[in-house]
């Protein structure tokens, strides 16, 4: 399944397009980071990593995850 990700400091945003439903819930609660019309349409960089989880954990298609970033 194709995924995109886009990282932020100790968090990295993962969008899988195909299980995208379109709700708008990404959009309506953090428009500074979701815009359908740009490209890339995520930026991940305009939210602190808090705020990206508790947008993420509401999505309601799962089609946008995260990941903790370790230091290897």
């Amino acid at each position: 399944m194709e995924t995109h990700e886009y990282p932020n400091g100790d968090i990295t945003v993962i969008w899988q397009p195909q299980k995208c439903i379109h709700s708008a819930v990404c959009v309506k609660l953090l428009p500074q980071v979701y815009n359908p019309k740009d490209r890339p349409w995520i930026k991940a960089e305009n939210a602190t990593p808090e705020e990206l989880r508790k947008q993420i954990d509401q999505c309601p298609s799962g089609a946008l995850s995260y990941k903790f970033n370790t230091e290897k």
